[in-house]
């Protein structure tokens, strides 16, 4: 069964589609010469949600709320959030191609673990900083992280390389070296 919602709460350039918290879409349409209003189901709103919601939620508001941190504590360089970011990717990538730190981990999942740790932050970073993770100048080993996400087994982390490939900001910008982008294409 659908859900409704008044056209009176509905601004006129929002009368297409609302998100609500819940993480469900809701879809009121208004017949402006009837006043009808058309509502989709539970269903195949969450179906539309596959192609409105953000991929990754909880990483957009976390790059969301560290980029309005950096912009509103402009007292704080920038440098302290991309520094403390990058340190936490390059440590990740240093644990995860160490033997004998991998050897200490006592659950499987700890590697996986920190290898999201590692793709987060650098999304993070990619988003905080003004030239991004995949610039010559950032501190991110950029080159080394891909190399350790390539070397996990097939189909751990494609979601994860894909993360890299289509959530991050400056990718696709001219001042990022070809042979990474190379080393991200599909």
């Amino acid at each position: 069964m659908g859900r409704q919602l008044g056209s009176g709460q509905l601004t006129p350039q929002a009368r297409s589609i609302v998100f609500e918290s819940g993480g469900e879409f809701l879809l009121v349409t208004q017949d402006d010469n009837k006043g009808n209003e058309n509502v989709v189901s539970n269903e195949m709103a969450n179906r539309m949600s596959l192609f409105y919601a953000p991929a990754t939620p909880m990483l957009k508001v976390l790059g969301e709320a560290t980029t309005k941190f950096v912009s509103t504590h402009k007292e704080l360089p920038v440098e302290n959030t991309t520094d403390c970011l990058s340190t936490m990717a390059n440590i990740c990538r240093v644990m995860i191609n160490t033997p004998e730190y991998v050897a200490r981990f006592q659950n499987s999942e700890t590697k996986l673990f920190c290898l999201r740790v590692m793709v987060g932050v650098i999304i993070l970073y990619d988003h905080v900083h003004p030239v991004g993770a995949f610039a010559k100048s950032s501190n991110i080993d950029i080159k080394s992280c891909i190399r350790v996400l390539k070397e996990q087994e097939p189909g751990r982390v494609e979601g994860l390389l894909n993360a890299l490939r289509y959530t991050t900001k400056t990718l696709n910008e001219e001042t990022t070296p070809k042979a990474i982008k190379a080393m991200l294409a599909g």
